[in-house]
């Protein structure tokens, strides 16, 4: 079972927003999405044989129902790191991931233990491990690294049994670690609610598979071979198309999420740059805009020293009403600040108003102008 050979193309959910997608996702349409689905092992590295079960062959058949299911739900592009029973190396399952410029690397695996009590689904992210069983897990998954030939090569010296090189690697995937998170928390919460199944929550551990890519990542571990009631599921037709579709829609969650949430995080950047075209025309002069604050209307002329010391008085009479304004000014910040001072001097109810051409205007043509 080696782990993480994949890059979960899966970081459907980021987010993220904030996220950091390889591609400025916030720019593109929900059809630029891609997510590369990787099928851990094939060929000659058969995986974890628990039971007599082969992980490399449920694998596989189950990556491929998550990409029909995907295309046959949405308009998210899938890629397959191998779509046969084939050897793959890990540095060319990331290449293929990041010559796609994919927005989420899926991992596909199946677990095992020297107890066969053990069960349950689980999520994994690139990550320092916090225990001797999630070492365990990533040297396990590593160690398919040894079947490559010119390995140290291809692999700077990495070595799946020391703990510093996974370290070093962990750090790479750093950028991506909420996205990855984000994703992997969505298919997990998938297999809970919609399968019932033992959750075994999202781990960080160190693979060497998620170390060149570029894309948030998840590996998921389908469950233990070395159950026997665990492995005659995944090996089996319900088993495999229940499990693939349900990851499927985790990831088509993901997707969903991380579009709603950089919609949102659009228009909240929309007004705000609305809020400051405002604040800014509030301070602009305008060589044919005047701005007064309205005092009071009244039926009958009214004489200026009613005013309380209110300095520049005008009035306009409109039919038999006479309307009084106090002011006359070039910017609506000035205006607010005699709309200020007369509700000191009692004039509670006054408010602002704008002339063009000696006609009155909507404050808003002015305010909320773009040019």
């Amino acid at each position: 079972m080696c782990r993480f050979n994949k890059k979960i193309i899966f970081t459907v959910f980021f987010t993220t927003f904030s996220f950091f997608l390889k591609k400025n996702y916030s720019q593109s349409n929900s059809s630029d999405f891609i997510v590369v689905l990787d099928a851990g092992h094939g060929g000659h590295d058969s995986g974890n044989t628990g039971n007599g079960f082969l992980e490399k062959k449920i694998a596989l058949q189950t990556a491929i129902q998550i990409g029909n299911y995907i295309k046959n739900n949405s308009n998210i592009k899938v890629i397959y790191t191998r779509t046969k029973d084939r050897f793959v190396k890990l540095n060319e399952r990331a290449a293929i991931a990041n010559r796609a410029d994919a927005d989420l690397f899926i991992s596909i695996h199946c677990d095992a233990f020297t107890s066969s009590k053990v069960y349950g689904a689980g999520t994994f992210v690139l990550g320092l491990h916090r225990n001797a069983d999630n070492l365990r897990i990533a040297q396990k998954e590593n160690s398919v690294i040894f079947l490559e030939e010119n390995y140290q090569s291809n692999y700077d010296g990495f070595d799946p049994n020391n703990p510093e090189s996974v370290i070093s690697l962990v750090l790479m995937q750093e950028t991506y670690l909420e996205q990855s998170i984000e994703a992997a928390n969505t298919i997990q919460k998938s297999f809970v609610t919609n399968l019932n199944r033992k959750d075994r929550t999202v781990k960080q551990a160190g693979f060497q598979v998620l170390r060149e890519t570029y894309m948030p990542s998840v590996l998921v571990e389908l469950g233990f071979l070395t159950n026997k009631k665990e492995g005659t599921y995944l090996n089996s037709k319900k088993g495999q198309k229940e499990m693939s579709e349900t990851i499927a829609k985790g990831i088509i969650n993901y997707r969903n999420n991380l579009l709603s949430s950089l919609y949102k995080n659009q228009k909240k950047t929309a007004e705000f740059a609305q809020k400051e075209k405002i604040e800014t025309n509030k301070n602009k002069k305008h060589s044919d805009v005047i701005f007064k604050v309205q005092l009071l209307v009244s039926s009958k002329s009214i004489r200026k020293s009613n005013f309380k010391n209110l300095n520049n008085i005008s009035k306009s009479k409109e039919g038999k009403i006479f309307k009084y304004y106090y002011g006359n000014v070039k910017t609506y910040n000035e205006a607010r600040k005699l709309k200020s001072k007369a509700e000191k001097v009692g004039f509670k109810d006054s408010f602002i108003v704008a002339f063009k051409n000696e006609k009155k205007i909507n404050i808003s043509e002015v305010i909320d102008n773009n040019n």
